[in-house]
């Protein structure tokens, strides 16, 4: 496949890969640059139509599984932190009851050392999340600039 692409198709394609790392410049970076380039080039390269909905999609399904996971995550934080305010840790024992506002819970069967594994989860998940990816951005990156197709792991096809 790499005969029939031109060296501008594949340039194209791999910038529009490697420009999701734009969001730790710019909130929201990793949505809006690959856009705007896939959408200004989406009917002249099938090739860089193909990867620009490929980056997309894989950036859209990574930040769906990280809401959801934020999501699964409340409940533990929710009954983490009135332990922290009834207990006083880090000053915060007057907060509980400020305002006669009471957030009164009966955790007392509950210690801080049982919410540490679940919120340990939810972080590595995070961290997993971030690892995959980095890696498979700089592989699809890679592996464009090459003239081969990438399809990501774990993507869903918003943009078909």
């Amino acid at each position: 496949m790499t005969d029939t692409l031109s060296k501008h198709e594949r340039n194209l394609s791999a910038i529009i890969h490697a420009s999701t790392f734009s969001k730790f410049f710019i909130p929201f970076g990793n949505f809006i640059i690959p856009l705007v380039l896939w959408t200004a080039n989406k009917k002249e390269y099938e090739f860089v139509d193909y990867n620009g909905k490929q980056a997309l999609n894989f950036q859209i399904s990574i930040l769906l599984y990280s809401i959801i996971l934020g999501v699964v995550s409340i409940p533990i934080f929710l009954g983490f932190i009135p332990e922290i305010f009834e207990h006083g840790h880090f000053g915060l024992n007057g907060l509980n009851r400020y305002n006669n506002f009471d957030l009164d819970f009966d955790f007392d069967d509950l210690s801080f050392g049982y919410w540490i594994f679940p919120i340990g989860i939810a972080g590595l998940l995070q961290g997993g999340l971030f690892i995959i990816n980095v890696v498979y951005t700089i592989l699809a990156a890679i592996r464009t600039n090459e003239g081969q197709t990438f399809s990501y792991p774990i993507t869903i096809k918003f943009i078909k």
